[in-house]
């Protein structure tokens, strides 16, 4: 990523020491549960409603009339809602996170579609991470029109996605109005029943009366802090702590600002791989031929910066082949410590693919027993923390509504242990540097003013002179501000630990 490589000049690497979290001390990213509906609905989520055995028998038929970016979208959107599956992109074979979706969508669904050609791949990324960043808006609306909360809490799981999926095709997505609604109706009646498909009709089309007379049922901004807080939570789609902690630090206008960078289409820096030979110059070729869109970055030499076209550049095998990556590249001896051995093994895959796994060696271990145990000592280490996440919601557009206030508060003391670990790694006259993908000054500037507080013997070294002039705070440290930047928010301390030399001179006088 383009933001991380900038941080990256921060730290000429020569011994580098990354450390992430042990997932006994991380705040729990749990699936969402969707008020009484799941508890109480009788409706198994996975199966169709006539039962497994009928499933299993429709397993094997082929649907021709129901759209196969919808059935898709619905049924990842129920894993991502209750199964805990990510909402990341479909590879150039159609699959998610482990097995084919259209496996998924006959066991859930009871049928198959036609294979996912590269439209439908397009319109299911935007669908799925749309539908989930607009989530709350979505439902209020839904909700509204309804006239009914129960009718809204007891709906079935896979109809209110059917009917999110409509909502924001038809809000958001400006696609043709009654196209969607008889999609849609048609999904819901195979899937489900005729009923069902009658009840999405009726509320689609009462939001299309609304919308054709600009008389959307939409909160107001008014009243006391909180209120004002709730109203814009609905109106942006996020969470109400998220809303009134940014009121807070930045304002009300900055706040908006941010929500609205959040749910913007998120956009992908490609890093042209020189280890293999490959310039910008070379990889903008490519991607001319291709004809993805692109503009250079401009910030950094070897990024080319792209909203659309990822799924192009997955199929031509650009990233497969190595020529280009969506992770930095580093240079010098790099020893990386983490608890899970899943992020170690994308690790060395990917050095590998990059050729520079001869530079990198792993080391599976919690970093504070690690610390404690091991008299190495580093010329520099970087710490990327185990944070909230709150800078990257563009791109991790399920983390909103995964993430609770208290997950910060456990954060920080997390952070802290692991600050403290980190600096028994670093030798006199070495740096340590504490990162976070967080725009949070609690897991950022607090961190590290209250780690000063119990290590005088480091201090900040401004980092002005090692990124541009732009990223550097008044204090001295890192920052990329979603909205200044128009990258994802992240945050990084250079600290330089006292020399053997100033220490005892400082004890001696």
């Amino acid at each position: 990523m383009e933001v991380g490589s900038t941080m990256a000049h921060l730290l000429p690497l020569r011994v580098s020491l990354p450390a992430a979290a042990a997932e006994s001390h991380k705040a729990s990213s749990k699936p969402l549960k969707f008020s009484k509906r799941t508890r109480e609905s009788k409706t198994p989520i996975y199966n169709p409603r006539k039962g497994s055995h009928a499933a299993a028998n429709k397993t094997q038929k082929l649907n021709l009339e129901v759209s196969p970016h919808r059935a898709v979208s619905a049924v990842r959107l129920m894993r991502i809602e209750f199964g805990g599956a990510f909402a990341d992109l479909l590879n150039e074979k159609g699959k998610g996170s482990g097995d084919n979706e259209m496996g998924y969508v006959a066991r859930t669904l009871g049928f198959r579609t036609r294979e996912l050609d590269y439209r439908d791949l397009r319109l299911v990324t935007d669908i799925v991470g749309g539908t989930i960043r607009w989530r709350r808006f979505l439902d209020y609306l839904i909700c509204s029109i309804c006239h009914d909360e129960n009718t809204f809490k007891s709906m079935e799981p896979l109809l209110l996605q059917i009917l999110r999926i409509g909502f924001y095709e038809i809000i958001k997505l400006d696609m043709p109005r009654y196209a969607v609604v008889d999609e849609n109706v048609r999904l819901a009646k195979v899937a489900l029943r005729p009923g069902a498909g009658n009840m999405v009709n009726g509320i689609l089309r009462k939001l299309i009366l609304l919308q054709e007379n600009n008389s959307l049922p939409l909160p107001k901004v008014e009243g006391d802090e909180r209120s004002q807080a709730r109203a814009l939570a609905t109106l942006y789609s996020h969470p109400v702590w998220m809303v009134r902690r940014w009121t807070k630090y930045i304002g009300q206008e900055e706040a908006i600002r941010l929500m609205t960078w959040n749910n913007s289409d998120p956009s992908f820096s490609l890093r042209a791989n020189r280890g293999k030979g490959v310039s910008r110059a070379d990889l903008v070729m490519k991607l001319n031929l291709l004809k993805v869109p692109h503009e250079l970055s401009l910030h950094l030499d070897d990024f080319v910066r792209m909203k659309t076209g990822l799924q192009i550049v997955i199929q031509a095998g650009l990233l497969r082949d190595g020529l280009c990556s969506v992770q930095d590249e580093s240079a010098g001896m790099v020893t990386a410590i983490d608890i899970n051995k899943g992020r170690l093994r994308i690790l060395k895959e990917t050095a590998k693919l990059h050729q520079v796994d001869g530079v990198i060696s792993t080391i599976h271990a919690d970093l504070c027993v690690f610390a404690e145990k091991n008299p190495t000592k580093c010329d520099k280490v970087l710490l990327d923390a185990p944070c909230s996440g709150l800078g990257v919601l563009s791109k991790r557009a399920d983390l909103r509504w995964n993430r609770k206030l208290e997950d910060v508060e456990q954060l920080k003391n997390l952070q802290d242990e692991l600050f403290d670990a980190a600096s028994l790694l670093v030798k006199p006259g070495g740096v340590l540097i504490y990162s976070t993908c967080s725009i949070d000054p609690e897991e950022n500037e607090e961190r590290v003013a209250a780690f000063l507080l119990r290590h005088p013997e480091f201090s900040v070294d401004p980092v002005d002179r090692y990124v541009p002039s732009d990223f550097a705070t008044e204090d001295g440290f890192f920052f990329s501000n979603p909205i200044k930047h128009s990258l994802d928010g992240a945050f990084a301390a250079r600290l330089v630990r006292d020399s053997e030399s100033r220490r005892n001179s400082s004890i001696e006088a």
